[in-house]
């Protein structure tokens, strides 16, 4: 088969990119052709489907007010990316069309493209932007859930995008015209849902079309795996942005006789690094981006890994591949997290912005380094398990046939 991918970002950013280039490794590793459609990036991978890859469009950055309507315009509906896709559909021809993350730099208009040549479509669902005009039901940096039955609206009172009325506005609009006007997702047969959280919150929320469970996978032998650790350090490796509640760690770390490496980059690196010099808090250390081999290494090195958001995570990645490599993860109790970190077996869950009880669980496994082996071993145990390549491969397949059967 030839399955046409579609994501915004042709690189590594986050977990999300990981999971998309890598199930499309499988693909190809099973004998299947798999054909490329993004956004063009200085930080891309090559690719000879570049030539069909949709302008650079940065909603971060600054611009002229003309620059700023035309990035608008575009995030609702993007004609460049429904004729580039329809160009690369002709020369291609594919069997089905597989989406992740679209929204804004490519827009659902492409949709309406897969409609015109009769195509299958399975999305990926990898954030809360098919119910929420922000993708984190969060709001004033609490989980959010005003939205709940189509009420959009909220997003643009509370100010929920950037903390600003007009591009909280347009994010009303975006919602509006692809749920109430165009019905444009009811052009996707099938929603993939990572986590069974999501897939939930997803029913809580409304939101009524076909969606299938079907976690992550990740590859053990990819991952040497290391129970004991050479260094007294716990890690955070993972964008660093204000969800991730990171200022709840770097508060639960003050009085710890451990030293935490903080891995990764992000809008909130320099308000981090302020508040760490600003208390001298000489226990922490900022080791930028790490990928690879050089990332495994130092998550290897420390005794556990903590991940400490507080948004409704969906499957993250960071958790996986922490348990790969023998690692228990000390997780906030939120979202699609406890399903993978379970106390006293995988890890230790605590509530997600309390200070206090993070400080503890850590404490709690400083002193037991036999607890942390063994629970380093269990998740492993845990991965080789539920998330292994074949078995994923075999529920896809069967999310495909069932996405044609849909569609005839």
């Amino acid at each position: 088969m030839k399955f046409l991918f579609c994501n915004k970002f042709f690189w590594l950013k986050g977990g999300a990119e990981v999971s998309f280039f890598e199930t499309a490794k499988l693909l190809e590793s099973k004998g299947h052709k798999v054909v490329f459609f993004s956004m063009k990036h200085s930080d891309n991978f090559p690719s000879p489907y570049e030539k069909y890859f949709i302008s650079r469009v940065d909603y971060e950055g600054g611009g002229s007010i003309f620059s700023k309507i035309k990035a608008a315009g575009r995030l609702l509906y993007s004609f460049e990316a429904k004729a580039k896709i329809e160009k690369l559909i002709k020369e291609e021809r594919p069997d089905i069309v597989h989406l992740n993350n679209i929204h804004h730099q490519i827009s659902p208009s492409i949709l309406h493209t897969f409609k015109k040549w009769n195509l299958p479509v399975v999305m990926t669902l990898r954030d809360y932007k098919i119910v929420c005009p922000t993708y984190s039901m969060l709001a004033n940096g609490k989980p959010c859930e005003k939205c709940k039955g189509g009420r959009y609206y909220w997003c643009s009172i509370n100010k929920c995008t950037k903390n600003s009325y007009a591009k909280s506005l347009v994010s009303v609009v975006e919602m509006y015209l692809h749920h109430k006007i165009l019905h444009i997702y009811d052009l996707i047969d099938v929603f993939i849902s990572p986590s069974k959280f999501l897939k939930e919150k997803l029913e809580e929320m409304g939101f009524k079309k076909k969606v299938v469970y079907l976690p992550n996978f990740i590859d053990a032998e990819d991952y040497e795996l290391e129970y004991k650790y050479t260094q007294k350090t716990i890690c955070y490796f993972g964008r660093l942005s204000k969800e991730k509640g990171l200022f709840t760690l770097l508060d639960a770390m003050k009085g710890i006789d451990v030293k935490l490496k903080i891995i990764g980059d992000g809008s909130l690196k320099e308000c981090l690094r302020l508040k760490v010099k600003s208390e001298n808090s000489d226990n922490v250390y900022f080791l930028g981006y790490k990928v690879r081999e050089e990332l495994k290494n130092e998550i290897k090195n420390s005794m556990v890994v903590v991940f400490p958001s507080e948004w409704y995570e969906n499957n993250p990645r960071t958790v996986l591949e922490s348990f790969a490599l023998g690692k228990p993860v000390v997780g906030a109790r939120i979202g699609g997290i406890p399903e993978l970190v379970k106390d006293n077996e995988t890890g230790l869950t605590f509530e997600p912005g309390n200070t206090k009880d993070l400080r503890d669980k850590i404490e709690i496994l400083l002193a037991k380094p036999d607890k942390i082996v063994e629970m380093g071993k269990n998740a492993r145990k845990f991965v080789e398990e539920n998330f292994k390549p074949e078995k994923h491969y075999e529920q896809l397949m069967e999310i495909y046939k069932m996405a044609m059967a849909r569609h005839k």
